[in-house]
């Protein structure tokens, strides 16, 4: 039901806009038209007229018509001019009175109007009334060698067959626009529905992907779509990571809680089989139990550090620390286990280092690479760590001489429960947690970690970390 509707919504979408990008550039095409119709007819019917009006007025001005209106020739030119552009000829004299009206109306009357009066001052006005659909001209009545004026020839022409022109054209022009109109409503239909075809094969596509065996989505009848394709194609493929990496997590957390488990089982039996067994058999089957408990303790308090800072990602305690310090408590923490193996434990400060850093997180994740560089080296070794500082980061450094970790190895070296050796590393207690707890804390710090091995040859472990804490 979504998935129709958001294909309804955007065929319908798609349809408005087609239709729109039709209907408007037609409309704007057809008032263009006519209005440039309208003021070309009206311009071109004003000078046909204008023309005509000069030539009789100058012969109203040779014949001296205006004290004398019996002038048959003039008469005649003015009825015709008036018959055939269907208009009014007004003839005024200098005292503003009508002498020739070729209506009859108003002859002997006074007039005295804007036009009139700005002719009498020697300009030709030109003007048109679009709302009572007339042109009005007025021409001064004086010889070429004159600047006196004798009178005004007023005339007034109808535009009512331009009007004409322009209804039909409009009706013309609006059977054509709803003929182009049907047509383009019926184009923007058809695209709008071709052109949502491959959204509604994606939003199927989407909507089935249920199981890891379904083939890549590949829809590459746009850039967009193929774009989406690509980008949907990489984030299943995370995803299946992502949730391969989840079941190989619960799997290794369930078998690494289980074995301890088995292994004090087995011990316990073997005591329960044998009810006669010597004390020293008891506090030696004991004192592996102990060791079990201790292992799957370890396991358990690891595996709550993950959960936690998983949990509280981004909000850390941060206080000034003297880094210094932090790391020579954690090398006396840590300096009996290396005097056990008989390894050289040597802690080198550049300078004086105070960050803001949350210090329980930031000393766990320093005790973890320390702790590994110890346990995981040769009898008679060394593990040298160092810590210097620019205007911006410091930089902690463990190397040690220790068994190395392989070359394929070194990519999932931060990985939960990953393991380089895991019959060494079950050997000396490891969880293969240490270093996805180290890697954590270092990036809640905006800080970055590095690791440079070579197998039998030791390793290299390079924190560094802002001074001031990074919001």
């Amino acid at each position: 039901m979504k998935k129709l509707k958001f294909l309804h919504s955007l065929k319908f979408r798609l349809f408005l806009l087609m239709a729109l990008t039709g209907i408007i550039p037609n409309v704007v095409l057809r008032a263009g038209i006519l209005a440039s119709y309208e003021n070309r007819a009206v311009s071109n019917r004003s000078i046909d007229v204008l023309g005509q009006a000069r030539m009789l007025s100058n012969q109203v001005v040779t014949y001296d018509y205006i004290k004398d209106t019996s002038v048959e020739i003039i008469n005649a030119q003015l009825e015709m001019l008036s018959n055939i552009y269907d208009g009014r000829i007004l003839i005024i004299n200098s005292g503003f009175q009508i002498v020739k009206d070729t209506y009859g109306l108003d002859t002997g009357k006074t007039i005295i109007s804007e036009e009139v009066v700005k002719s009498f001052q020697g300009e030709e006005i030109t003007k048109y009334d679009s709302r009572n659909r007339y042109i009005e001209l007025a021409i001064p009545l004086k010889k070429a060698e004159s600047e006196k004026n004798q009178g005004v020839m007023l005339v007034s022409v109808s535009t009512d067959s331009i009007l004409l022109n322009y209804d039909y054209l409009k009706d013309n022009a609006m059977i054509i626009e709803l003929a182009n109109l049907v047509v383009i409503l019926g184009l923007a239909l058809f695209w709008s529905g071709r052109l949502v075809r491959p959204f509604g094969r994606l939003t199927k596509y989407l909507e089935e992907v249920q199981t890891e065996d379904e083939e890549n989505l590949m829809i590459s009848d746009y850039t967009e779509t193929e774009a989406i394709s690509n980008a949907f194609n990489e984030i299943w493929s995370r995803m299946r990571v992502i949730d391969d990496s989840r079941q190989e997590f619960v799997s290794n957390v369930s078998h690494e809680l289980k074995t301890p488990l088995t292994s004090m089982k087995v011990l316990a039996d073997s005591l329960l089989s044998q009810g006669d067994a010597p004390v020293e058999l008891y506090r030696e089957f004991m004192g592996d139990i102990a060791e079990e408990i201790e292992r799957e303790n370890k396991i358990i308090n690891d595996l709550l550090s993950l959960v936690k800072m998983d949990k509280a990602a981004g909000t850390l305690n941060v206080s000034v620390v003297n880094i210094n310090d932090l790391l020579e408590m954690i090398m006396k923490r840590l300096r009996p286990i290396a005097e056990k193996k008989n390894i050289e434990l040597v802690l080198e400060s550049f300078r004086p280092v105070s960050a803001e850093v949350d210090e329980v997180k930031l000393s766990l994740a320093l005790n973890n690479l320390v702790e590994n560089a110890v346990k995981y080296n040769k009898p008679e070794g060394w593990v040298h760590v160092s810590l210097n500082a620019d205007h911006k980061y410091f930089f902690v450094r463990v190397e040690d001489s220790g068994i190395g970790i392989p070359e394929e190895a070194l990519e999932h070296i931060y990985e939960r429960f990953f393991r380089a050796d895991k019959s060494h590393s079950r050997e000396i207690g490891g969880t293969g947690l240490g270093l996805a707890i180290t890697r954590n804390a270092v990036l809640m710090h905006r800080g970055a970690i590095k690791a440079h091995s070579k197998e039998g040859e030791g390793t290299i472990f390079t924190v560094r970390i802002p001074l001031m804490y990074i919001v």
